[in-house]
Protein backbone atom coordinates (compact mmCIF):
# COMPACT_ATOMS: atom_id res chain seq x y z
CA UNK A 1 0.00 0.00 0.00
CA UNK A 2 1.26 3.43 -0.80
CA UNK A 3 -0.84 5.28 1.75
CA UNK A 4 0.67 5.12 5.23
CA UNK A 5 -2.62 5.54 7.08
CA UNK A 6 -4.27 2.75 5.10
CA UNK A 7 -1.30 0.43 5.70
CA UNK A 8 -1.37 1.07 9.45
CA UNK A 9 -5.13 0.54 9.50
CA UNK A 10 -4.76 -2.74 7.61
CA UNK A 11 -2.08 -4.07 9.98
CA UNK A 12 -3.98 -3.09 13.12
CA UNK A 13 -7.18 -4.52 11.68
CA UNK A 14 -5.41 -7.80 10.96
CA UNK A 15 -3.95 -7.91 14.46
CA UNK A 16 -7.26 -7.27 16.20
CA UNK A 17 -9.43 -9.32 13.82
CA UNK A 18 -8.59 -12.76 15.21
CA UNK A 19 -9.21 -11.94 18.91
CA UNK A 20 -12.53 -10.28 18.09
CA UNK A 21 -13.74 -13.19 15.97
CA UNK A 22 -12.47 -15.69 18.57
CA UNK A 23 -14.39 -14.00 21.34
CA UNK A 24 -17.55 -14.01 19.20
CA UNK A 25 -17.23 -17.70 18.27
CA UNK A 26 -19.83 -19.87 19.95
CA UNK A 27 -17.95 -23.16 19.55
CA UNK A 28 -15.07 -23.48 22.08
CA UNK A 29 -13.07 -25.61 19.63
CA UNK A 30 -13.17 -22.89 16.97
CA UNK A 31 -12.49 -20.22 19.57
CA UNK A 32 -9.32 -22.00 20.67
CA UNK A 33 -8.28 -22.63 17.06
CA UNK A 34 -8.65 -18.94 16.16
CA UNK A 35 -6.65 -17.99 19.25
CA UNK A 36 -3.89 -20.37 18.18
CA UNK A 37 -3.49 -18.97 14.66
CA UNK A 38 -3.96 -15.28 15.44
CA UNK A 39 -0.79 -13.18 15.29
CA UNK A 40 -1.57 -11.07 18.35
CA UNK A 41 -2.40 -13.99 20.64
CA UNK A 42 0.62 -15.94 19.42
CA UNK A 43 2.92 -12.97 19.97
CA UNK A 44 1.63 -12.39 23.47
CA UNK A 45 1.96 -16.05 24.44
CA UNK A 46 5.71 -15.86 23.77
CA UNK A 47 6.06 -13.76 26.94
CA UNK A 48 4.33 -16.30 29.20
CA UNK A 49 6.41 -17.93 31.94
CA UNK A 50 3.80 -19.30 34.34
CA UNK A 51 0.52 -21.23 34.03
CA UNK A 52 1.49 -22.54 30.60
CA UNK A 53 -1.20 -25.24 30.53
CA UNK A 54 -4.02 -22.69 30.41
CA UNK A 55 -2.64 -20.90 27.35
CA UNK A 56 -4.15 -21.34 23.90
CA UNK A 57 -0.71 -22.10 22.44
CA UNK A 58 2.69 -22.78 23.97
CA UNK A 59 5.31 -20.01 23.97
CA UNK A 60 7.45 -21.80 21.37
CA UNK A 61 4.41 -22.54 19.25
CA UNK A 62 3.42 -18.87 19.51
CA UNK A 63 6.88 -17.88 18.34
CA UNK A 64 6.50 -20.22 15.37
CA UNK A 65 3.08 -18.80 14.47
CA UNK A 66 4.41 -15.26 14.77
CA UNK A 67 7.41 -16.14 12.57
CA UNK A 68 5.05 -17.67 9.99
CA UNK A 69 2.97 -14.48 9.89
CA UNK A 70 6.14 -12.39 9.50
CA UNK A 71 7.43 -14.66 6.72
CA UNK A 72 4.08 -14.51 4.91
CA UNK A 73 4.08 -10.70 5.14
CA UNK A 74 7.63 -10.49 3.80
CA UNK A 75 6.84 -12.92 1.00
CA UNK A 76 3.69 -11.03 0.01
CA UNK A 77 5.54 -7.72 0.12
CA UNK A 78 8.40 -9.08 -1.98
CA UNK A 79 6.04 -10.53 -4.56
CA UNK A 80 4.02 -7.33 -4.79
CA UNK A 81 7.19 -5.26 -5.12
CA UNK A 82 8.47 -7.52 -7.88
CA UNK A 83 5.17 -7.51 -9.76
CA UNK A 84 4.28 -3.82 -9.41
CA UNK A 85 7.61 -2.01 -9.41
CA UNK A 86 8.53 -0.45 -12.73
Amino acid sequence: MRDTGAAIGLVLGLLYLFPIIASAAANPHWQRRLEQIGPMTAGLEVQATTVLRSLAISPWGGLGVLAAWAAAALLAGGLLLRLRDA
